[in-house]
């Protein structure tokens, strides 16, 4: 059966999803607001299935592939629980000075699930010590189960979180295999948590979230590290807070460049759902991948 794209759903079911994906209404509204659209058999429990995630389907890098290594590390969180978990990737064979360039990847709003470990192999296979922490470690770690992982989210102390990414990022600067040239990637949740790390970590080397959540405007004279800034086309929720955001970073002098895709839906680098565009993802990754290795590589 032919893939299914973003193309296939009515664009009312899909902001829809994005609000159930994002807390602002749960399962059953979703279910129940979706049900206009369950037409010739389809259930809208059937909807919901086809436009959440696949992610054996979308694999792109095994876990078990042999150019690379991966292990889980801990991190010691500064809000005195104990250790944040990490998902470490990074290639076999490592450069003659055996110090690699590195990219924190954080997640979207449902910790750390096989998708993102598979963009941590992604960047490994490209040269990269990929670090992916987990938020939802205080809270028992990812569960294996999207919704359980939605409802854990909303639970999390934002506060608290954002000092354990700051100390993810102290933790990935100071490893023996990392050349101290510390970028951050990150995706939806993620790239705003990218965002406010560009405010907060004066040293930081790059920077580049994926239609994240921006800072208050007044936090864009922090911003030291050059910024690579992915929007979605049809994405408002997004994009309504970007002009006053870009205008406080030019006034700044911050360095950016920011790509908006047009015709694509929030998410749309993320290849287990159906909110993938391909064309979109790969012209956004190669950007990044560039930017890295301008930026991290020295």
């Amino acid at each position: 059966m032919a893939r299914l794209t973003a193309a296939d759903f009515d664009q009312e079911l899909l902001i829809l999803f994005d609000a159930y994906v994002h807390g602002d209404i749960d399962r059953r509204a979703f279910l129940d607001r979706a049900s206009k659209f369950a037409v010739g058999g389809v259930t809208a429990a059937g909807l919901l299935a086809a436009l959440s995630p696949n992610f054996a389907a979308a694999q792109v890098v095994p876990a078990n592939d042999t150019r690379i290594k991966t292990e889980m590390v801990n991190v010691p969180s500064p809000m005195g629980y104990g250790t944040i978990k990490a998902y470490v990737a990074k290639p076999v064979a490592p450069p003659a000075s055996g110090r690699l360039p590195s990219v924190l990847v954080v997640h979207e709003n449902r910790g750390l699930n096989p998708h993102i470990e598979d963009i941590a192999r992604r960047l490994a296979l490209d040269g990269y010590l990929a670090f992916a922490p987990d938020a939802l470690t205080p809270l028992g770690g990812y569960p294996g189960d999207e919704d359980k992982a939605r409802a854990l989210f909303a639970q999390l102390d934002q506060a608290k979180t954002r000092q354990d990414f700051l100390a993810s990022a102290a933790t990935l600067k100071a490893r023996l295999d990392s050349n101290g040239r510390v970028g951050v990637v990150g995706f939806c949740y993620g790239g705003g948590v990218a965002h406010t790390l560009s405010t907060e970590i004066p040293d930081l080397a790059a920077a580049v979230p994926f239609y994240g959540n921006h800072p208050p405007v007044e936090a864009a004279a922090k911003v030291k590290a050059p910024l690579l800034i992915h929007f979605a086309g049809v994405d408002e929720r997004i994009n309504a807070a970007w002009p006053a955001y870009e205008a406080a970073l030019k006034a700044a002098g911050v360095r950016y460049t920011a790509h908006q895709y047009a015709g694509t839906q929030h998410g749309f680098n993320n290849d287990t759902t159906p909110r993938f565009d391909a064309a979109a993802a790969k012209l956004s990754w190669d950007r990044t991948m560039a930017f890295f290795k301008q930026h991290l590589t020295g």
